[in-house]
């Protein structure tokens, strides 16, 4: 009964289709996916008939009304009601995460402030609707070292997840909002600690950060099984590389504020290093947009998946060209429900960040379509975020881009980020509300099927307020005044000028905008990666299903194409195998088996200089597993473990290049979170070669012995001495616990 009378208002009160797709459509004042229909009653409430999962923990409300008062944030005026109550929704759960110590509450199920995400949604709106919580909470997000805080990620967070940086753009757009010169102190120094902090930790030899996907947090979701945390730690990542070169870019702003300018050189100079790293490793030309992040173990592969944060970050942050944004938005894949978290999917993983779409993501691809000028984009980005709004009668985290359903493995109301990318698709899509350092450059991008008249009044600025309205539709403005006088919409209006109580009106140009596609697909899953071994003198794999094809690996580098299920091993090194279905798609490369000579030094060869008598840990359960007569401990106190190696051991006409890597055990911590990754530089004969990390391995699991990162070094005739050794920049998030178990050092010939 409530279906047919949803479905009957919603058909008597929308006559215009705003954005559709072979899944849902918004029509007027009601999206109807299927059966399922929400309606806008008024501005203020919002009733679904949405029924998901059966027996989920977590039901969905068929009912959103204002709960709050929302006198105090911008006042929405547009002939569509439904726009109306989602932004609203949005400002109405936005109270809601404001916590009584004034900072942001992650989620209704996740309290306190996280870094990425409490930074992404600063950057879509927090800064300007919040910027006295923001402020806050970035403030919560600095450590005793002065540094910004990795606060989760794989394997103990920092340095194996490295995305924290995403502080910097949010502590810049704060900046941008308030004009706040105090603010800019405060910030830049932090920001330039963290910085340096990473350049001697997490740079891999081709220049590009290492550590994992930005926000994709959940080792199992997005990269191959085979790979373990110290291998996302190898990894480098498309999406954290982009946050890593805008944050450059605002260091690189803020020292040319505060009079620093070498430092405002120097800055500038490493971020044009990254971007153009960036493109040499990534960008792939077949596609027509930059892959996901490289990844092997001494030789990397690039994964060819659209990753959409990274890609819509990639347009925003100018780390894209004009050129490649328009390919990317051309060419990056959408599917029904809209642009998912990574396309393909993996077919043998639950939906969470694989097979998931989430809003804050899809509202930042929002705005990389709108700032490309993608208007078909632009409108289905939209109405990826409006759907799951109205129908869940919230702002959920995330849902299941099979069926657009809220059921997955981990989910939330009332999210910070999700509102936050809700409210930004008016403020800074379809009002161009652009923050610069002197005022706001408004730049609207009005899709022509957004073809009405809307007004935001009373936009909270700088303690005052604004009013903003646009009419027409298209990319140029034609014509805007500020309180009544012509404008040059080319110029930001000052912000002494809006903060006094201005009233900007724009009319839009109201011309076709040049058309780009969208690459509209069905939501597709890679074929299984190939399990590979080492018989015989040949490279071996299980035969997948629905494969029409595979491709060989060595060192890298694609060697061959092949229908069977075996490869000779013609050459010394790493080789790894692609499976390639019918379509084109590409699996995950297999775990690399190694072809090559290697050297262990066990521990009973391995001397330790302790710094101190004393042992800040033991482990109190039996240890076993290791190889010789033991193993040495390294923490707080026991700084350094050395071991000698004579090229004797060798031959010296084996002398050369070697990738060196320890055994070792880290049980602090689960392999998922937490932030106790153990942290060493690797000296030879005294002399800094590299750093060596070594994630958790599971919680009080010091049984279980695995292999660290590897650093290549060249190996000369005579008697050589390795170290590991604990230096200030080797600390972890932790600050206390930095401690892990050394079985042996490996060298294995490149």
């Amino acid at each position: 009964m409530l279906t047919s009378i949803l479905l009957s208002l919603a058909a008597a009160s929308a006559p215009q289709t705003f954005v559709g797709t072979d899944a849902y459509v918004w029509r007027g004042d009601s999206i109807i996916q299927g059966e399922f229909a929400a309606v806008a009653v008024s501005s203020y409430e919002i009733r679904s008939n949405y029924h998901g999962r059966p027996g989920f923990f977590m039901p969905v409300d068929q009912v959103w009304k204002r709960k709050n008062d929302l006198a105090a944030y911008p006042l929405l005026k547009s002939d569509n009601k439904m726009h109306q109550a989602i932004y609203n929704m949005g400002l109405d759960e936005m109270v809601n995460a404001v916590e009584p110590d004034t900072t942001l509450r992650t989620g209704k199920e996740w309290a306190g402030v996280w870094t990425r995400d409490v930074s992404y949604s600063i950057i879509l709106s927090m800064a300007a609707l919040q910027p006295e919580a923001s402020k806050i909470s970035l403030m919560k997000k600095v450590n005793a070292e002065g540094q910004i805080i990795q606060d989760t990620g794989s394997g103990g967070a920092w340095p194996v997840s490295t995305d924290r940086l995403v502080w910097a753009l949010a502590a810049d757009e704060i900046y941008r909002v308030t004009g706040d010169k105090e603010w800019l102190k405060y910030a830049y120094p932090i920001i330039r600690n963290s910085v340096e902090k990473d350049a001697k930790t997490v740079v891999s030899p081709d220049g590009l950060i290492q550590g994992e996907t930005s926000f994709i947090d959940w080792r199992e979701q997005s990269y191959p099984r085979w790979m373990q945390t110290v291998d996302i730690a190898r990894s480098e990542a498309f999406g954290t590389n982009v946050v890593h070169a805008a944050a450059f870019r605002v260091l690189s702003n803020m020292a040319q504020e505060l009079g620093k300018k070498k430092e405002a050189k120097e800055y500038a100079e490493r971020a044009d290093r990254l971007v153009a790293d960036i493109n040499k490793t990534f960008w792939l030309d077949d596609k027509g947009y930059f892959g996901m992040y490289t990844y092997g173990r001494d030789n990397m592969i690039v994964n060819p998946r659209a990753e959409s944060l990274g890609l819509a970050l990639s347009i925003l942050y100018d780390v894209a060209t004009p050129e490649q944004a328009q390919s990317i938005v051309e060419n990056a894949p959408t599917t029904p429900y809209g642009a998912p978290i990574f396309y393909p999917q993996i077919a043998d993983q639950p939906n969470y960040h694989n097979n998931a779409l989430w809003p804050f993501v899809g509202s930042y691809w929002a705005l990389a379509n709108a700032k490309a000028k993608n208007e078909q984009g632009t409108m289905q980005a939209i109405g990826s975020v409006f759907r799951p709004a109205a129908l869940f009668c919230t702002n959920k985290e995330n849902f299941n881009m099979d069926n657009g359903d809220y059921f997955t493995e981990l989910n939330s109301s009332n999210m910070l980020w999700s509102l936050s990318g809700n409210i930004a698709l008016t403020n800074k899509i379809l009002f161009g509300i652009n923050f610069v350092k002197d005022g706001i450059l408004f730049r609207p991008f009005v899709p022509e099927a957004l073809n009405q008249p809307r007004a935001l009044e009373n936009f909270p600025y700088r303690g005052g307020k604004f009013s903003v309205s646009v009419t027409g539709y298209g990319d140029k403005i034609a014509s805007m005044t500020v309180n009544g006088k012509k404008y040059n919409p080319s110029l930001p209006v000052p912000a002494k000028t809006l903060a006094n109580g201005a009233t900007v009106e724009i009319v839009m140009n109201s011309e076709p905008i040049a058309p780009l596609k969208v690459n509209n697909v069905p939501n597709k899953k890679a074929p299984l990666t190939p399990q590979t071994w080492i018989e015989n003198g040949e490279l071996r794999w299980n035969p997948i299903e629905y494969i029409a094809s595979y491709d060989v690996w060595l060192n890298g580098v694609k060697v061959a194409n092949t229908r069977r299920t075996s490869w000779p091993l013609d050459a010394l090194g790493e080789w790894q195998v692609t499976g390639i279905d019918t379509d084109g798609i590409s699996s995950f490369a297999s775990e690399p088996r190694s072809f090559r000579p290697f050297v262990t030094l066990e521990m009973n060869e391995v001397k330790t200089e302790m710094s101190s008598p004393e042992i800040s840990y033991r482990p109190t359960i039996p240890m076993d597993g290791y190889t010789g007569d033991g193993f040495a401990e390294t923490d707080h106190n026991d700084k350094k473990v050395s071991a000698t190696l004579d090229t004797a051991m060798l031959g010296t006409e084996k002398c050369g290049q070697y990738y060196v890597s320890v055994r070792y055990a880290n049980g602090n911590g689960p392999v998922n979170t937490e932030n106790k990754c153990a942290v060493r530089t690797l000296h030879i004969d005294g002399k800094p070669v590299g750093t060596i990390v070594m994630p958790h391995r599971g919680v009080a699991n010091w049984n279980d012995w695995g292999y660290s990162n590897s650093v290549l070094v060249d190996i000369t005739p005579g008697e050589h001495v390795f170290t590991l050794e604990l230096l200030p920049e080797d600390e972890n998030m932790n600050l206390h616990t930095n401690h892990a178990l050394i079985d042996a050092v490996i060298l294995t010939l490149k």
